[in-house]
């Protein structure tokens, strides 16, 4: 793959960060109109011990979204578009397709399979993230924690609700 060279405007790079906004913000948008009352759904499901409680996803997922942003639009900036953001937007187009799988579908075992594509995802990410700019990379490692401890509660759920 190769590259587009780095935007080189102050307009340019400004105006880059909210294309990046607007596709995490699509992302979201995506899982919240694939689902009804997800909190409810939730509720309803035999969770282990250690489950959070459902109104701590909404803050979660909002300061991971914005990392996830302001990560990818550091790395264009730095590298242009290339090799680094691909699975950036591997891993945007599995984080959108979990809501609907599990909540709209009710679909466990396939949004378990989704998940563990999107922390390899991820992890790719984050390496790519490395060798382009690694401040972004670590941008995105809190995301790549929440994303473990989510596989681990899907797979929980899952196995409790078979």
């Amino acid at each position: 793959m190769t590259s587009v060279s780095p935007p080189q405007s102050v307009a340019a790079r400004w105006s880059g960060l909210a294309v990046f906004a607007a596709a995490v913000v699509a992302v979201a948008v995506v899982g919240s109109l694939a689902v009804g009352d997800s909190a409810a759904e939730y509720r309803s499901l035999e969770r282990p011990f250690w489950a959070p409680p459902s109104w701590l996803f909404g803050p979660v997922w909002s300061v991971l979204y914005a990392t996830i942003a302001v990560a990818g639009w550091l790395v264009w900036r730095r590298a242009g578009v290339g090799p680094a953001l691909l699975p950036y937007g591997i891993q945007l187009l599995l984080n959108a397709l979990w809501t609907p799988l599990f909540f709209g579908a009710g679909a466990y075992g396939w949004a378990l399979v989704d998940i563990v594509a999107l922390w390899v995802a991820i992890g790719a990410t984050v390496a790519a993230f490395w060798r382009a700019f690694r401040p972004a990379a670590l941008l995105l490692v809190p995301y790549w924690v929440w994303v473990s401890y989510a596989t681990a509660l899907n797979a929980a759920i899952w196995w409790l609700n078979r």
